[in-house]
């Protein structure tokens, strides 16, 4: 089995205190995608920047405090990549990726956006980049005989199904119907060729929602956006066994306004 959890720290060094390095202790991931580090390595204690066991790769933004992603993996990588290639992306802290065998894994913490804001026309071009880097990778790595696995905060709920409130949401940015149509172009067959690990193994459920805004009571009511997703080649969707949101028992005991995402393959 390949176990592999995604998680949106909203700040690794804040979530350490709120009880993360308890959760890390306790998981039986093989691999860890982070997002929203918000840290240089040097700033995390180093019982969070190099736990015993893992081997990590941290691609901190060069913006200080935003942004950043990391990857754990219980096996050292035989080949890391941060960044796609992109002039204006590459040290955003917003991707990196690592070959293990079989299968290349990736964080991604794409641009939230912010409707008619340059947040909005950030996240615009880095969609556009990203699905032509998407499209490149899953042909490279069918010409190798591996598989890819692309998880994080895609920062876009992409049905209905996906949100409480979508009604409320369709001109805010991460319901927009542009970016889900983006979305939708990144799951299709005949364009991006990934699958929606999650969705396709809870294909008629609303959600499982990842994220809940800290305002008001959204938590307590389960008025969340499903918006961390795990997004793989169909080889490997196939061999998904499991997919569960590690959502906190109440809302006291959460260490980030995300939940863990846990998908389990065969190997």
């Amino acid at each position: 089995m390949l176990t592999v959890t995604s998680a949106n720290v909203n700040g690794l060094r804040a979530a350490a205190r709120k009880g993360f390095v308890e959760w890390l202790a306790g998981t039986g991931a093989d691999v860890l995608c982070l997002q929203e580090v918000r840290a240089e390595p040097q700033q995390l204690p180093e019982h969070v920047r190099t736990p015993e066991g893992w081997h990590v790769i941290h691609a901190p933004a060069a913006a200080k405090g935003r942004a950043g992603v990391s990857l754990y993996t219980r096996r050292e990588p035989d080949r890391i990549q941060v960044g796609f290639g992109s002039t204006e992306f590459d040290t955003s802290g917003r991707y990196v990726e690592a070959d293990l065998p079989g299968v290349t894994v990736a964080s991604l913490y794409l641009p939230s956006g912010e409707v008619g804001t340059e947040r909005q026309e950030e996240k615009v071009r880095f969609m556009g980049e990203f699905l032509a880097y998407l499209k490149e990778l899953r042909e490279r790595a069918a010409a190798d005989g591996r598989e890819v696995l692309v998880c994080g905060d895609w920062n876009i709920a992409h049905t209905r199904a996906d949100l409480k409130n979508w009604r409320g949401n369709t001109k805010n940015s991460g319901f927009l119907p542009e970016e889900r149509e983006w979305l939708t172009q990144v799951l299709a067959p005949e364009a991006g060729g990934y699958v929606d690990v999650v969705r396709a193994l809870h294909p008629d459920v609303e959600g499982p929602y990842t994220w809940w805004s800290y305002r008001g009571r959204a938590f307590d009511n389960d008025a969340g956006w499903r918006i961390d997703l795990a997004v793989a080649t169909p080889g490997l969707a196939a061999r998904a066994v499991k997919a569960v949101v590690e959502r906190a028992a109440s809302h006291e005991e959460r260490w980030s306004d995300h939940a863990p995402v846990t998908v389990v393959f065969e190997t």
